[in-house]
């Protein structure tokens, strides 16, 4: 479940026990671990670091995951607060604060992960219109498994009876969002890839572009100050990280005329057919 291993999980035994929670065991058929049940949780096991990060974790998730049980939980560690603590706690907590919402976009986002959530928890279906690659839009049924975020966008993991396997939805682009009322079988379903960076790394290469200084803090967002040279004042050659697709394509041309795409010369010549093609939109 916790995808440790069991040396692990003896040490997070011991780590308990240090901590000053009394654990027995119990060997044989049936055996394991447990809190000796008259044990009652002392306040002072949570010291004002732990209780801040718990804080910061639940109050930024009740951000965009909304639910009673967030705020029951949020009511119940703040339980924990010794009064003389409180306001050394409150200072920590505000130091660091989560926000996952969206500056503007999609706005169906938030009630769409309500219902997502509901159907988790119930093993209910749900029912939507989906567009895929290059615009194709299909109906879907899938059985829910997983919410994930992913850098700063909401995807869910279900099996699909239309493709009969598991799929990756984006919330964005999903629509008519529909919860079912029958419910199915959850099945030992696999988890999804979510660590592409070998991936990645084996399939990018380098374009050198020449950029405004206008736009270094835009570039900065895709690779680090160690790809960059100075070109006099204003300018900087940067060897930027770069896969021939539309979305690297369609990143470049997002810099504007404040980017030249200097090499090498099979993608500056792409890049000069796509500025045409958008030209040629606009008429002479």
């Amino acid at each position: 479940m916790f995808e440790v291993s069991t040396r692990t999980i003896y040490r997070d035994i011991d780590a308990i026990n240090v901590a000053g929670i009394p654990i027995r065991s119990h060997s044989g058929v049936g055996g394991g671990f447990e809190i000796m049940p008259e044990y009652k949780i002392d306040k002072k096991v949570f010291s004002t670091a732990d209780l801040s990060a718990i804080l910061i974790g639940l109050s930024s998730l009740s951000n965009i995951v909304r639910g009673d049980e967030l705020v029951n939980a949020l009511a119940k560690v703040k339980s924990f607060i010794p009064a003389e603590k409180a306001k050394d706690i409150a200072v920590k907590t505000d130091q660091i604060y989560i926000d996952l919402s969206p500056w503007m976009g999609n706005q169906n986002t938030q009630p769409y992960l309500e219902t997502i959530k509901a159907a988790l928890q119930d093993c209910k279906l749900l029912f939507f219109g989906y567009t895929a690659h290059h615009g194709n839009k299909t109906a879907r049924t899938v059985e829910p498994y997983r919410l994930v975020l992913k850098g700063s966008h909401w995807y869910f993991y279900g099996y699909c009876y239309t493709r009969n396997d598991y799929r990756l939805f984006r919330l964005s682009r999903m629509s008519d969002l529909q919860m079912g009322r029958e419910t199915f079988i959850p099945r030992d379903y696999k988890k999804p890839v979510l660590n592409f960076e070998e991936i990645l790394a084996a399939m990018q290469t380098e374009v050198k572009i020449r950029i405004h200084r206008s736009i270094l803090d835009r570039v900065l967002e895709y690779c680090t100050c160690d790809h960059f040279t100075p070109d006099g004042d204003e300018h900087y050659f940067v060897n930027f990280p770069f896969i021939e697709n539309e979305y690297y394509y369609n990143i470049l041309l997002g810099f504007g005329d404040k980017c030249e795409c200097v090499g090498p010369p099979h993608i500056r010549k792409e890049m000069k057919r796509r500025i045409y093609d958008i030209a040629a939109i606009y008429g002479d």
